[in-house]
């Protein structure tokens, strides 16, 4: 996954609380708002109020498609329906074994078969959908497979995509770099001025963003089945970004106690 820049982020601290007193520097009471100066509490009532520092954080992270599926499409026409059945089955179980001496789990392949009249011939079509994790296997078995079948035999270009739980993984990443993001950098405040971050008061995820990762104007202007496999990867990465708001307890620092 890849972090990209995010923009600048403003932190806003409040070290000291402040109150607003009316005209006879009397704390206004009874919800009314009287004209008035901003003055600091006194020492007591400062001790006793909570200090805190805001901070927002953000991320952006991406990633890879999971899961890439292929079919492969076997069709045979003879005069006699045994000889267009047996050209078809040979070559599935040429495929099918290929794929299982690859290490490819049989849950992963799918078979349907189509069997017809053509006019004064047999027609039989079959196809085998295989989903792929590992994408070099998977090159790898498209590979030998066209070079060991002949053209009955159509390999279709892969289709990349997500998993549900991969999407969610990614959405949930974004939010918590972008809350490690948040801490950080209300940890280097706080110890700029001189004091000790405590424990979050708030944490909102305020904004989430998730798109598709586009190729270039150029490469989409051509068709999908030429594309290369690594442009079709990054055309179904997805991305994900986060901004979270945080609210953090400030301490001051701990005097040593004196030994007597």
């Amino acid at each position: 996954m890849s972090l990209q820049k995010t923009p600048p982020t403003r932190v806003f601290v409040e070290l000291v609380p402040w109150a607003d007193r009316g005209p006879a520097n009397n704390l206004v009471s009874g919800g009314e708002t009287l004209p008035g100066l901003r003055h600091p509490l006194s020492s007591t009532q400062a001790q006793t109020a909570t200090r805190e520092v805001h901070v927002s954080g953000t991320s952006e992270l991406s990633g890879g498609p999971d899961r890439a599926q292929v079919v492969m499409r076997v069709s045979s026409t003879k005069e006699a329906a045994a000889e267009a059945k047996k050209s078809v089955c040979r070559r599935l179980d040429y495929i099918t074994q290929s794929l299982q001496q690859q290490g490819v789990q049989a849950e992963n392949i799918t078979m349907t078969k189509d069997f017809r009249r053509v006019e004064n011939a047999y027609h039989m079509e079959a196809e085998v959908c295989i989903t792929f994790t590992e994408f070099g296997k998977m090159q790898n078995i498209c590979n030998f497979l066209v070079e060991k079948l002949d053209s009955s035999v159509v390999i279709s270009p892969p289709q990349f995509y997500h998993t549900p739980g991969s999407v969610e993984n990614l959405r949930r990443q974004a939010c918590l770099v972008a809350v490690e993001n948040a801490w950080r950098k209300a940890q280097e405040v706080c110890n700029l001025v001189g004091q000790t971050l405590g424990k979050p008061l708030l944490i909102k995820e305020e904004e989430t963003k998730e798109w598709e990762g586009q190729i270039d104007d150029h490469q989409s202007s051509r068709l999908s089945s030429s594309l290369t496999v690594q442009q079709k990867i990054k055309s179904a990465t997805i991305h994900a970004a986060s901004k979270v708001f945080i609210t953090f307890e400030v301490k001051g620092k701990e005097k040593r106690k004196k030994h007597l």
